[in-house]
């Protein structure tokens, strides 16, 4: 009854206080409006897609703008918004956290649909790129790094209609609307994606639709977001790699991110609430000849929280929050299950004169099963100059099993109902000089896991069995440039070298091996009156495997200031490889469209 109610207590909040708020307006008409968002200081090295690189690459999916980031995306069809694994600094795709503005939207039943985020992306301003310690500050999961997705707020009135199409009969529709009465912004946003796919059993199809909304007043702002998405694609062999399985997989996505930005004199209030509801519907073998294994699950998150943050003197910028979150399964095969987690955290930010700037963070976490875990991270930066500066960071973090982890079970694959969290300390060391027109920053990395789970068995005779091992470590170096030569061109390039010591004890390991253990991505930008050209190229190397090398383009020509034309290429070099050993990528893509915007 206390977790009821508790829940009931944020949601109270964040339907109940705005409307208090703005009968209560009257009392503050003098002050001008203002928009306050939760404050965290990365002292770390973090990334950010650049949205004149998206527009000239034209991706189909926000998600495909990762590609030129230092992340190992995974993709297991030919657009990466169909499904998609994210592995950082050689975690696996289950130890990276996946953030909707800040809060937590990782699926409960597997890292696998940790990409199905329902909105376009006409929604997402920008997707941040948190890796190694700095990734603690938002709890559980964060053992490699977080990835968030900015949504953009609806203010300025705005239509867009986008068409695309390309070879293996792939096609696509975006349309979008964001307009505003007096503080009230909206933003509806459709899209529809279908291919025949680029050999059989990879078809999809994929709809997506959203809306946004942003009430201002004169001490802050509310925010909602609901998105719906529904894919039905061809999954071959998608988790049975090499062993022949026209498999199909069918899910839906609700989401719900509800919010108030709130500051008096000073203090800001922030109570927010998320719900996330997942369908799947995964059929081993479709043609029911090996197996008549037809799965159904349904998945329930649910997350109210609010988070308070002032500047106190010598103390800093000090934050404080909480939160509670329940996790839901009906499943046909893992059956029924339900777990809770209660948390409270604080934060701070401090300037030590002009030259030290100190970051640290603490949690408390009290998981259903796993019992009491605490976390954080400790961050410095030293400022040699304006330019340059040194920073170190230490944190430790947890993960808890999946429900397929624990509960899982088909003719090739267990689960394991008695595994413990995993566990993990990252180190860091990093060298940073930003000037106009270039920067650059090298970092070393270290993290050592205990406990870490994978899917594992002595032979091919056995079944992949999920289990705890006692130990791996994770060294690496990581680096990153930027370099505007003049008006006309601009290099952007990173480089991830990675190595993982994984204590094998003889086992076969169906997931640790599966990183990136090089990966470069280099884009050239061509800035011309009539539009954005762009060549981009990116190299992955994985243990034990040979390494590959793909180029894509993007050419633009702007039609009016407000319409143009756009070729987008991928993997023009027609190379043959396999992001997970035993799954096919595509080849060749060549897709044209058009945009009209207002």
């Amino acid at each position: 009854m206390f977790k009821i109610r508790w829940s009931g207590f944020f949601v109270i909040i964040i339907l109940i206080l705005p409307k208090v708020l703005f009968c209560a307006e009257g009392d503050f008409q003098e002050l001008e409006p203002i928009v306050v968002s939760k404050q965290k200081q990365f002292l770390l090295n973090i990334y950010s897609t650049d949205s004149k690189n998206d527009q000239a690459f034209d991706y189909q999916s926000s998600l495909e703008s990762l590609n030129t980031l230092p992340i190992d995306l995974q993709s297991r069809a030919l657009e990466s918004g169909i499904e998609a694994d994210f592995s950082l600094r050689g975690a696996t795709f289950q130890q990276v956290l996946i953030l909707l503005d800040g809060q937590r939207i990782n699926d409960p039943q597997t890292g696998h649909y940790n990409s199905d985020i329902p909105f376009t992306k006409e929604d997402v301003k920008k997707i941040d790129l948190i890796p190694g310690a700095s990734s603690s500050l938002f709890g559980p999961d964060a053992i490699g790094g977080a990835v968030n997705f900015a949504l953009s707020a609806p203010k300025k009135k705005k239509m867009v209609w986008e068409f695309g199409s390309g070879n293996m009969r792939n096609g696509y529709g975006l349309f979008s609307l964001t307009d505003s009465f007096k503080d009230l912004g909206f933003r509806v946003s459709v899209e529809d994606a279908q291919s025949h796919g680029f050999r059989e059993d990879t078809d999809y199809k994929k709809f997506t639709t959203s809306l946004s909304t942003n009430y201002e007043f004169s001490r802050g702002f509310w925010e909602n977001n609901f998105g719906y998405q529904q894919k039905n694609y061809g999954a071959y062999d998608f988790y049975t790699p090499g062993l022949g399985y026209p498999s199909r997989e069918e899910t839906e996505t609700y989401l719900l991110n509800s919010g108030l930005n709130l500051n008096y004199d000073g203090l800001l209030i922030k109570p927010n609430f998320l719900w996330r509801r997942h369908y799947d519907k995964f059929t081993l073998d479709r043609t029911f000849l090996r197996s008549n294994s037809v799965n159904q699950h349904r998945t329930d998150i649910f997350t109210p929280g609010i988070y308070l943050q002032k500047e106190i003197g010598l103390l800093g910028k000090v934050g404080l929050g909480t939160e509670w979150s329940q996790e839901r399964i009906t499943s046909t095969n893992l059956g029924r299950h339900q777990r809770e987690r209660k948390s409270i955290f604080l934060d701070d930010s401090l300037h030590l004169g002009e030259k030290w700037d100190i970051g640290s963070s603490l949690r408390w976490e009290d998981f259903s099963g796993f019992g009491n875990v605490y976390t954080g991270s400790l961050n410095a930066k030293f400022k040699f100059t304006p330019e340059a500066a040194l920073n170190f960071g230490v944190s430790r973090n947890i993960r808890v099993p999946s429900f397929t982890e624990l509960y899982y079970s088909d003719p090739i694959t267990i689960g394991n109902d008695n595994l413990a969290s995993e566990k993990a300390w990252s180190y860091e060391v990093g060298f940073e000089y930003k000037q106009e027109g270039f920067s650059n920053g090298v970092s070393l990395f270290f993290r050592q896991e205990k406990e870490m789970i994978d899917w594992v068995r002595f032979d091919a005779s056995q079944k992949w069995q999920a289990r705890n091992f006692t130990r791996d470590d994770v060294f690496g170096v990581e680096y990153v440039l930027h370099k505007r030569l003049n008006n006309l061109f601009s290099l952007d390039a990173n480089y991830t070298y990675t190595d993982k010591s994984i204590d094998s004890q003889g086992y076969q390991y169906k997931y640790g091996p599966n990183y990136a253990q090089h990966l470069v991505n280099t884009v050239f930008s061509l800035d011309f009156p009539f539009g954005r050209q762009e060549v981009g190229f990116t190299y992955k190397k994985r243990p034990a495997r040979r390494g590959w090398l793909l180029m894509n383009s993007g050419l633009n020509y702007n039609l009016s200031r407000n319409s143009k034309v756009f070729l987008h290429a991928e993997n023009i070099l027609n190379v043959e490889y396999q992001d997970i050993e035993g799954v096919p990528q595509p080849g060749r893509y060549i897709e044209a469209g058009v945009r009209l915007q207002w």
